[in-house]
Order: C-alpha cells, then structure tokens, then sequence
C-alpha cells in the first residue's frame, strides 16, 4: 500500500528494495524557500541495521502490511519482554531493541500495540497517556504561581519528566509516551 511520505509515524513500517524497515523517528521540515521533506529514522527488521531516509513529502512510500494487535506485558527476563494476547493466550517474546526506550513504560499488565510480520514482533507502540509516580523533585514553594515555570522531577521508573510547581514526591501523574512530557496530574 502506497502512503505519502509526510504520513509515516514512529512504528510504521516501509518497504524499500525488498527489505522491511520498521520507523524509529519521523519528522516533517517545512523550509520557507525549497521544498517540503519528510526526514526518517529506521531500522531494517532483518538484521537490526538503523538507517535515515530523507523524502519529499509528497513521495509516495510503500507502507507493508503487518498485523497489529493488543498485547498485555506479562514480565522481562534474559530472553526479552514477554507479552500475551488477551484473546488467544498466546504468548510472544520480544527483543530488547524492538522494545527500545519505551521499556520503562512496561509494567504488569500495561496493554502495548505489538506490530508483527510473520509472527516477528518488529515495533511496539505503548499507550499514548501511562500513569507514574514522582519519587523525587524540588520541593513545593508555599506561594509560587502556576506559571510556566517548571521544575525537572524524576519518576519511580527512572524516567526524567518536567513538572509544575506544584508537583511534589509521591504524586502519581500522566504523561505523554510519544514525547515524555507532563500532561496531568492522575485522578485516583
């Protein structure tokens, strides 16, 4: 199936000169004087080799089919992550360099988006909104105003994430996967 290039999101995956590539990074350039290009970050599914592309936006880019499903985290060992599908039980394991950095968003039970080809786990896609806890920050400064100023905070899973002032050790918040960014604070 041919797709725009400027279509393509973190876990597609594209095929080029008869090899699948699974997308690590995409991102748009939109100059003021030239053309449009779309700039990607991928890495070959075969051998695990990172390669970049750089297309115009309007290139029309062969997107492979794959099945994606929902998967639940089950535990990670020396093997890898292992997850099961919830419909079938059946369980798969997958690589450490498929999993990649959003290995600290796995916790039991988390569902994950697992795209496979021919039964080869070759992206995973977490949920767009995770819940975590701070274990460390600033302390609350009595009269500070909520404006934009924010202060950096570190989460029980060792993620680095910027919060506002207001924010202190052992609140639970929501942040955002794609960009790891501060959206909430957590409502239970």
């Amino acid at each position: 199936m041919k797709v725009i290039a400027s279509s393509l999101r973190k876990g597609n995956v594209v095929e080029m000169d008869g090899k699948l590539y699974a997308v690590l990074k995409a991102e748009n350039f939109h100059p003021g004087k030239g053309t449009p290009t779309t700039s990607v970050d991928m890495r070959r599914i075969s051998d695990g080799v990172k390669v970049s592309e750089r297309w115009r936006t309007t290139e029309m880019v062969e997107k492979a089919t794959v099945d994606e499903r929902e998967y639940d985290f089950l535990y990670a060992d020396g093997e890898g992550y292992h997850f099961m599908d919830p419909a079938s039980y059946e369980q798969i394991t997958v690589t450490e360099d498929v999993v990649g950095d959003d290995k600290v968003f796995l916790v039991d039970g988390i569902k994950v988006y697992l795209r496979t080809f021919e039964g080869v786990a070759i992206a995973l896609e977490p949920p767009q909104r995770v819940v975590v806890e701070i274990a460390e920050t600033e302390p609350v400064v009595k009269g500070q105003t909520a404006s934009s100023s924010y202060k950096p905070a570190i989460c029980t899973n060792g993620l680095r994430v910027m919060v506002p002032p207001h924010i202190g050790a052992e609140t639970r918040i929501i942040i955002n996967t794609e960009d790891r960014t501060y959206v909430e604070r957590s409502k239970d």
